[in-house]
């Protein structure tokens, strides 16, 4: 039997965008709720706030302060959920509007940008594409760690910043004393007794050129404290002291391993498999296939580029300190490429590490494990 016309269009209207009814877990209709998207800059936010099917009830900006969002969200029409995208400015955003919200969302902004490619591009069209893809549940929502932690990771990659700056120093000393033509030990020349001796007894260093080379190492031994400052705060704190212990139980796992692990990764839980933890740390290549042609690049760009460079200097230490990892290291190597053999041993690291963090109890190697049980 053919449906009438009435029921033709009855069934296009449910079908259609504009009827469109949300539902949260629970299952239950969400008709009330509002949908606010949210395009994030320096200075201002723009917004754009709809009802469930798609109407716009407001749409505008305001400055990005604490105080004008306060003023903001008192106009708002309750409740209301909010998605924005991922930028350097969404933390402190993210923590001030969460507690008013229904919910709060943060969208991953390579693939959101595919999403809302379009010809005509600005901040009121971007918030509404972002409100558009949270009310119809297109949002590629990206993990948003706890505040605590978002804190602690702070800190930890201004150490890196400390750490990269005493490089540039001990590389610095080293070009002021080829520019001068300084004969030197490469091996001792950041020593402290070997320094202070090259300073006094080398004639060819002229007064300008040592009290350049002083300045340059007393600024570097201040960073070097700072940094293991930093470091040992991080590590003794309540909130990671156990989990870092843990990890540290790994081979070849040492404090900076574990703290950034726990740092940036946060809940491994998030990780449905260690092929995606894999993956997020860039420890693999990206696949390009079409039909039966299948093209594999290099490490891809899309990864956590701290986690990738901890865990691959951990890996080329890794050999030195555990038997089992260095016996691993050279069955790769014989395959004939040292760099892959490296990154099997980071790929193996972060096996350990997410097998660690799930079952919360120490590293224990299976031969010894077994040898016991014996």
């Amino acid at each position: 039997m053919y449906k009438s016309t009435e029921e033709q269009l009855g069934v296009q209207k449910l079908n259609s965008a504009d009827t469109l009814i949300q539902r949260h877990q629970g299952g239950s209709s969400m008709q009330s709720m509002y949908y606010v998207g949210l395009d994030v800059h320096k200075k201002t936010i723009s917004y754009c706030v709809k009802d469930v099917s798609g109407t716009i009830q407001s749409e505008g900006s305001l400055h990005a302060t604490r105080f004008d969002l306060d003023h903001w969200m008192g106009t708002l029409p309750q409740p209301w959920t909010a998605a924005m995208e991922a930028t350097v400015f969404t933390g402190w955003i993210y923590d001030h509007l969460k507690p008013h919200a229904a919910a709060l969302k943060v969208a991953h902004p390579l693939m959101l940008r595919a999403i809302a490619a379009a010809k005509k591009k600005n901040d009121r069209i971007d918030a509404s594409k972002i409100c558009d893809c949270l009310r119809c549940d297109f949002l590629p929502e990206c993990y948003m760690a706890s505040t605590a932690i978002r804190e602690r990771r702070r800190t930890l990659r201004y150490r890196n910043l400390l750490v990269r700056q005493v490089v540039q120093l001990k590389n610095k000393i080293a070009v002021l004393l080829m520019e001068a033509g300084v004969s030197y030990n490469k091996q001792k020349l950041h020593k402290v007794g070997y320094f202070r001796e090259l300073l006094a007894t080398n004639p060819e260093i002229n007064d300008g050129l040592r009290s350049l080379l002083r300045l340059c190492r007393d600024t570097m031994v201040r960073l070097a404290k700072t940094e293991s400052a930093l470091v040992r705060s991080l590590e003794r704190g309540a909130l990671l002291a156990e989990r870092v212990e843990r990890l540290m139980t790994i081979p070849a796992v040492g404090p900076v391993t574990a703290l950034t692990w726990a740092l940036e990764v946060g809940d491994v839980e998030r990780f449905s498999s260690i092929k995606k933890a894999v993956s997020y740390c860039g420890l693999c290549g990206a696949e390009k296939s079409s039909a039966n042609v299948v093209q594999r690049t290099p490490l891809s760009k899309q990864r956590n580029k701290h986690l990738q460079c901890v865990l691959i200097e951990a890996a080329k230490m890794a050999p030195r300190i555990s038997p089992q990892l260095a016996l691993f290291y050279d069955r790769e190597k014989r395959k004939g490429n040292a760099n892959r053999a490296t990154l099997a041993v980071a790929r193996k690291l972060v096996a350990y590490l997410v097998a660690v963090d799930r079952r919360q109890k120490d590293f224990l190697v299976m031969e010894r494990e077994n040898q016991t049980a014996a």
